[in-house]
């Protein structure tokens, strides 16, 4: 549920801040006073396009800031596959505008304008005039349809894209592997010489590392050895090296330390550091012992490194992936050698994926063609709520084999008749806008039980209606808002008296200078607001007293 929307800086808005209610929460106002700001600023947090221009003359930047609560496990799951944090129920959104760049962040950590949009997908579902053009394409509706039929379809969906994957990839396979008789012969013996030179080599896992580092100490053994003495020297009890020094320290401490205890620790400690220096003296003298330089070995190491660079600029970077640069060859070969039975194992292999493909795509236009006769019944139900009472409504699931995909075979069309005697036709060819937003009401209502987004918001859901349509449309929302919260702008004053929630933008001129101000209405404020919008500037007695009939009709219909 969408908790708050906090704005500043936004076009004629300095700072603006609204709880919103469960429910059905209305937002009203007169024309120009920036209610589509309102929703222009959800947007905007939710990673619409920015328009430096929203920013408010004089000011450094716009902010929005939006607060879900979140409770519904299925929602937490999908926020957090897209690695985005849920803070004890809540997730805040927050889209900071400056003249040459945006800033976002969810719950404090900073995201892409991208990640905000994946993340509104699942908090929130806004239908405006494009959201409703959005039903004449062909696969909205078979979304839509996919989304009514549920889980057993999904899982079938599922088990098909599967399948069609696999299917796909070898009919890839055997585009990529059709070559006439030279070109097979050409690629054999390439093939033939690479396995040879690669087997020859007899490569060891990781031989390359251990060869290098051989490689390295040989180059440097004059150095190593010139090193090694030379610390041995130092350390050593000749010629003032540190052990003799220690030797001397330990005796002159020892005529003193009975004496005094601090002197017997210092004593005990010298005795260790003796020890071991003792102990790496002879460590490094044995080193030193067996320090040799092999040169035959050492012209070894170098043309067999020579070999596997020599192997590694041709078949890979690793001995690892040489290896398996040599199995593809092989592979190849045993291809080549036969290949009518590799193409007809191939086919073979393809034509029994295709009819597993076809045959689970018939089980899901089985489960279309059920799943649609019911939302088509359902939808003319909905229909004749919202004053579509003779309105016809058919779902045609058209099915081709040609037409095999992740989806299925099928092409579904939502069929409308809105006045008797009219032919059936699709959507595109009947429906006007305000027609098509109280189709995607209706919609919405059927499949609102399977809809887990809790937050619906409808801008211009009144286009195009008036007089009892409007109440249908009222009663509609009322009934849709007791599961879902909803967010509705709207000029009619039928829509607006099913509020549970009331807020009015207005437009005030503070200092010369424009400003949009919400606010929650009470419930005496609620009722004036609807006579405004009943009768124009003037709020007279009888549109006070029709205001306050409505919003009981209202209440009686909730």
């Amino acid at each position: 549920m969408l908790q708050s929307l906090h704005v500043k800086n936004l076009a004629l808005i300095d700072e603006a801040e609204v709880n919103f209610g469960e429910g059905l929460n209305i937002l009203t106002g007169e024309t120009g006073a920036g209610k589509s700001i309102i929703i222009g600023s959800i947007n905007l947090a939710l990673g619409a396009k920015a328009d430096r221009e929203m920013i408010r003359s004089g000011a450094a930047y716009a902010l929005v800031e939006l607060v879900f609560s979140v409770e519904e496990p299925g929602q937490i799951r999908a926020i957090q596959e897209l690695d985005l944090p849920v803070e004890e129920g809540q997730v805040i959104l927050q889209r900071k505008l400056m003249e040459n760049r945006s800033q976002c962040k969810v719950c404090g950590e900073t995201v892409t304008a991208r990640q905000l949009r994946q993340l509104s997908e699942i908090l929130i579902d806004i239908h405006g005039q494009h959201e409703h053009q959005s039903l004449l394409k062909d696969g909205k509706q078979l979304e839509i349809l996919d989304a009514y039929a549920g889980a057993e379809l999904s899982a079938k969906k599922e088990k098909l894209r599967e399948v069609y994957r696999k299917y796909r990839d070898k009919l890839r396979e055997l585009s990529d592997n059709e070559a006439d008789e030279e070109t097979r012969k050409k690629e054999c013996a390439l093939a033939e010489f690479e396995c040879r030179e690669i087997e020859e080599a007899k490569l060891m896992p990781e031989e390359d590392t251990e060869l290098e580092r051989t490689y390295q100490w040989m180059n440097n053994v004059r150095k190593i050895e010139e090193a090694a003495e030379t610390a041995h020297a130092l350390c050593g009890y000749e010629n003032d090296g540190a052990g003799s020094a220690i030797s001397r320290a330990l005796r002159e401490i020892r005529t003193v330390s009975a004496y005094d205890e601090t002197l017997r620790e210092y004593e005990r400690q010298l005795l260790d550091i003796d020890s071991l220096l003792n102990d790496y003296n002879r460590g490094m003298a044995g080193y030193l012992s067996g320090l040799e330089f092999d040169a035959g070995q050492f012209e070894q190491t170098e043309k067999r490194l020579n070999l596997l660079n020599h192997l590694k600029s041709k078949y890979g970077s690793t001995v690892e992936k040489i290896l398996e640069y040599g199995e593809r060859a092989r592979e190849t070969i045993e291809k080549y050698q036969d290949y009518d039975a590799y193409r007809a194992a191939l086919t073979e292999e393809t034509d029994k994926l295709k009819k597993k493909a076809l045959s689970i795509g018939k089980e899901i236009t089985r489960l279309r063609k059920k799943n649609a006769k019911a939302l088509a019944e359902q939808m003319r139900s909905a229909l004749s709520d919202l004053n579509f009472e003779q309105a016809v409504f058919e779902i045609q699931v058209e099915t081709e084999e040609e037409r095999l995909g992740e989806n299925g075979l099928d092409l579904v069309r939502f069929m409308i008749s809105t006045n008797p005697g009219e032919p059936e036709k699709e959507l595109s060819q009947v429906a006007s806008g305000g027609e098509l937003s109280r189709i995607m009401l209706a919609l919405k209502t059927v499949l609102a039980d399977k809809d887990e987004i809790e937050t619906l918001i409808f801008d211009e859901i009144d286009t195009g209606i008036s007089g009892r349509t409007a109440w249908k449309v009222s009663e509609k929302m009322g009934i849709l808002g007791k599961g879902h919260q909803l967010i509705c702008i709207t000029h009619l004053p039928q829509i607006a008296a099913m509020a549970d929630t009331h807020y009015v933008i207005e437009k005030q001129v503070v200092e010369n200078r424009s400003i949009t101000r919400i606010r929650e209405l009470g419930a005496k404020e609620s009722v004036e607001e609807l006579a405004r919008m009943l009768g124009g500037d003037a709020v007279t007695e009888s549109a006070l007293k029709n205001a306050e009939e409505m919003k009981e009709l209202a209440g009686k219909t909730k």
